[in-house]
């Protein structure tokens, strides 16, 4: 039998609640009403001053951890961002809290290296799949389940590079669990992985345009829970050529505010027409 006296531990830790279904999620730290329905989800804390700079107005509504949420308007759109570090794991956990608070649509902006010649640097990569070389999606669903990012939210994509007129390439992204090993560079005092020297080629021959480290698993982990999801990154390097320099972070970030914006006016469209899908006969 239980002394009432007892405590339990999150009593004792002063009524924290680790439970993920709690109002606040235990670790981006919103609730309901904190974030609009669509998210942008840089990896760098950094890069949301960037990123809401360019919106009409926005306030910081969480900061936690790796996890810096703002929510505000762009062109009268509502829209929120969330950072979510390096990596897949902290990704699907932002996917997974910011679901459960609401948001339905997902986009990524980050930075990747462009694996085909002819991409330059600070050009867009808008992923329409994803190679699943991270193991975090793995731990949702089978491995041949395919990571394919939303059409609407490349439609949207898309449209909004246009609009801009920023150099952009659409197609499939190979995102990678490390930086060096398993983007096939060179590791401390030279270490290679099995098979490392021939992975950006192989990569290359399967027409893939670009590697970096999230998209696979927020496009897997929103799939599976019926949710909108898509990415869109800046170009830092070339593989091919060697270049390197960290250009067109606001690009990117300017595309998918824009996108944001064009997706509400394509759910208003759907709304008008009765459609479940947007789709090229409904014009934007």
């Amino acid at each position: 039998m239980t002394d009432e006296s007892e405590t339990t531990a999150d009593e004792a830790a002063g009524g924290d609640s680790e439970d993920p279904n709690d109002e606040v999620q235990y670790h981006v730290e919103v609730g309901e009403g904190d974030v609009a329905d669509s998210v942008l989800l840089p990896g760098n804390p950094e890069r949301v001053d960037k990123i809401t700079a360019l919106w009409d107005d926005h306030e910081e509504v969480a900061h936690h951890r790796e996890y810096r949420t703002a929510t505000g308007a762009y062109d009268g759109a509502p829209i929120s961002v969330t950072s979510t570090g390096i990596g897949s794991p902290s990704a699907a956990i932002a996917v997974e809290e910011l679901a459960r608070v609401g948001v339905d649509t997902f986009v990524r902006v980050g930075s990747c290296g462009a694996i085909q010649p002819g991409m330059d640097v600070g050009d867009l990569v808008i992923t329409t799949g994803a190679v699943r070389q991270e193991g975090t999606s793995d731990e949702y669903v089978r491995e041949d389940y395919p990571a394919a990012a939303d059409g609407e939210v490349v439609s949207a994509l898309v449209a909004a590079a246009e609009r801009l007129g920023h150099d952009y390439h659409t197609g499939v992204t190979m995102s990678a669990d490390s930086f060096y090993a398993g983007q096939g560079r060179p590791g401390f005092e030279g270490f290679e992985a099995a098979g490392s020297d021939e992975l950006v080629a192989e990569l290359r021959n399967a027409n893939v345009k670009n590697i970096e480290m999230e998209a696979s698993a927020i496009l897997t982990v929103a799939s599976v829970y019926g949710l909108r999801a898509g990415a869109v990154c800046s170009v830092y390097a070339n593989r091919v050529t060697g270049e390197f320099r960290t250009e067109g972070e606001s690009r990117a970030a300017e595309t998918a505010s824009l996108a944001v914006r064009l997706l509400a006016h394509m759910d208003e469209i759907k709304g008008e027409a009765g459609a479940d899908r947007w789709h090229a006969g409904l014009s934007l």
